[in-house]
């Protein structure tokens, strides 16, 4: 009971943080309330986000912003055709007394910006996508634990592929959110003009240490859950795969492949953290189609008919609810 009590408490208490780090996000980013959202939920989830938008809406600038609030250790790694793994992991090198030492790499703080992640190789997004799942890094044999809590968010632009290489559909699956970043009102537009034209300087406060990150996740994963909301999550995901006994008429003719386990997993925390940022101390099966989208968009490839016929990601997870 006193258990019980104390998670009452803290998810009262990570609600509360919530709604002051929305009302300092929002004295920088102008709209983009989804966005922010999302990006929070993949924190407290221990999950990492894909950005996906066109230039200058203000993807980096939303990471410095939340990191800041958050009071993070950040760092911003921009990916090129010519980075190395070494470039972001670290690597030894000899020192005064001729003995190997060991330089950590950029990816050695809490939230990293992996900034354009398909402008470099595949070895060198591979390095990156190992430390996502292990939170360590391995150089020389030695492994190195990486900071915690640890949060990767990663940018790509949509709409210039040329000289790109694109993630693998495995590697994509690492990845909790794909958060599509869309042009903004032309209200809110008009508010970003005014406010970045101007000598005006927005102080902001940090409202959560490191440590309470951790404390809050761990409270999140507390969170009690009904069957019916862990059969309704595994069955979602499951119709999203051809040719079984919950398969639907438009999985059968427009994918060719659908989500694996992983997704079961995200869809089942990211509506645990959807219920508590809300103030909820248990989540209901509409949490899960709140986190639906961002968690299956790029776990489905549609198959030719699909994009012939117009059929996008977007209307094939909809038809799933």
């Amino acid at each position: 009971m006193e258990k019980f009590k104390d998670d009452v408490e803290a998810v009262d208490a990570l609600k509360d943080a919530y709604k002051q780090l929305h009302d300092e996000v929002s004295k920088v980013i102008i709209g983009q309330e989804a966005v922010v959202k999302e990006v929070l939920i993949s924190i407290f989830s221990k999950g990492h986000c894909l950005l996906v938008g066109v230039p200058g809406l203000a993807k980096t600038l939303l990471v410095n912003t939340i990191s800041q609030v958050l009071g993070l250790n950040y760092n911003r790694i921009q990916f090129t055709p010519d980075l190395m793994p070494s470039d972001i992991i670290g690597s030894e090198i000899l020192d005064d007394s001729k003995k190997f030492k060991f330089i950590k790499g950029p990816i050695f703080a809490n939230f990293i910006l992996a900034d354009e992640i398909n402008r470099t190789p595949p070895k060198t997004q591979a390095a990156l996508l190992e430390a996502m799942q292990e939170n360590a890094v391995t150089v020389a044999g030695q492994r190195y634990q990486l900071e915690s809590p640890f949060f990767v968010l990663a940018t790509q632009n949509p709409i210039e592929q040329e000289g790109t290489y694109p993630l693998p559909e495995a590697q994509l699956d690492r990845f909790m959110f794909n958060i599509w970043v869309d042009y903004p009102c032309f209200k809110d537009e008009i508010t970003i003009v005014k406010n970045t034209t101007s000598n005006k300087v927005t102080e902001l406060k940090h409202v959560l240490s490191a440590e309470q990150i951790v404390a809050f996740q761990n409270v999140i994963k507390n969170v009690p859950v009904n069957d019916s909301v862990y059969e309704y999550a595994v069955k979602l995901v499951a119709k999203t795969r051809k040719n079984n006994e919950f398969a639907t008429d438009i999985t059968n003719k427009y994918l060719s492949w659908g989500a694996g386990p992983r997704a079961s997993q995200y869809l089942i925390i990211g509506a645990k953290t959807h219920a508590v940022l809300a103030g909820k101390y248990s989540h209901d099966i509409e949490d899960v189609k709140a986190v639906a989208l961002p968690i299956l968009r790029h776990r489905l490839i549609r198959n030719y008919k699909a994009e012939a016929e117009g059929m996008t990601i977007e209307k094939i997870i909809e038809s799933l609810f």
